[in-house]
């Protein structure tokens, strides 16, 4: 095997398929085109002389030749991300580029104006936000930061528990169990959360409930899942932070302690003491905690209005 003829490209390429166990994954990871992979996969085997993957119905599985290349690629880039971290450290004023990784939800519906009254007070530090409901690799350096939803993040990271993450019955304000004294809420059409969203508390709670056999609509996104609601497609559960601000929909009492979850500020350690990252943590952390009683459920918006939820004496069978 004659290592000096290969490129970096080379060995992410072989990498990122034994990672991804297929094509497709791996073009996704290096964020090329499937034929690119293929023909660099291809170009690769024939430079070497070996195969590198067997192929099977389930995916490329790595020959003890292209272990060996995934393996020297991971050592390689292990030792570039410590050299990195190393130099990033030597900074002595917040600027640069700051990769954030969050969900479409919290950005939407919380962060962007946040990330705005960042890039005013640090405007030397350029915000590279990437949207995933897959937890980030912080590790491998796909991003610095991460501010996630998660009752138990990774024992790899470090950072702080901003906030609980209220969830709620919402329903559009036209709809009749928004107007109904005494709603039987198992009786009315629900909007669900899909399969990819499975490790959602939300729904083995429906399931429990015989709720998700009421689920005429259902969606991967909770974005998609307010929308779903504000155009009366249905009942569902939203967080506090979505449903609450939206004038044109009513929670149906108060939020449901089962389905609470926990909002995090993570990083890795090595990169706490980054001057970016830091002041990013420190001015996210102060942000976070002043929308707590939005978050929280307790209070209609951040500006302290209270929310004029009536006492409802329906049921949601249990």
């Amino acid at each position: 095997m004659n290592e000096q003829r290969l490129t970096w490209d080379d060995l992410r390429t072989v990498s990122a398929i034994v990672r991804g166990g297929s094509l497709v994954a791996a073009a996704r990871a290096v964020n090329v085109s499937h034929a690119t992979v293929f023909r660099r996969l291809g170009d690769i085997e024939a430079r070497l002389g070996v195969k590198l993957f067997s192929r099977a119905r389930t995916g490329y599985v790595p020959t003890p030749a292209g272990e060996e290349l995934a393996a020297a690629a991971v050592e390689l880039e292990t030792g570039v991300i410590a050299t990195e971290r190393r130099l990033m450290d030597r900074d002595l004023r917040p600027s640069g580029r700051l990769r954030v990784a969050t969900t479409d939800t919290f950005l939407m519906g919380l962060l962007t104006p946040i990330f705005g009254k960042f890039r005013a007070a640090f405007p030397a530090i350029q915000l590279d936000v990437i949207v995933s409901n897959e937890m980030a690799n912080l590790t491998r350096r796909d991003a610095e930061v991460a501010i996630r939803p998660s009752l138990q993040p990774p024992e790899t990271l470090v950072g702080r528990r901003v906030s609980a993450i209220g969830m709620a019955i919402y329903a559009h304000r036209d709809h009749p169990a928004a107007k109904a004294e005494t709603p039987d809420l198992a009786t009315y059409d629900w909007i669900g959360p899909d399969e990819s969203l499975s490790n959602l508390a939300l729904t083995p709670w429906m399931k429990r409930r015989g709720l998700a056999e009421r689920a005429q609509f259902c969606t991967n996104s909770l974005l998609g899942l307010r929308e779903a609601i504000e155009c009366k497609l249905g009942i569902g559960v939203l967080p506090c932070f979505l449903g609450d601000p939206k004038r044109s929909l009513v929670r149906l009492g108060k939020p449901v302690p089962e389905l609470e979850g926990e909002l995090w500020l993570l990083t890795h350690p090595d990169l706490r003491a980054v001057v970016r990252v830091r002041a990013f943590l420190d001015f996210m952390g102060d942000a976070l905690a002043a929308e707590r009683g939005l978050l929280e459920g307790k209070v209609a918006l951040s500006r302290g209005v209270r929310l004029p939820v009536r006492s409802r004496r329906g049921r949601v069978p249990g």
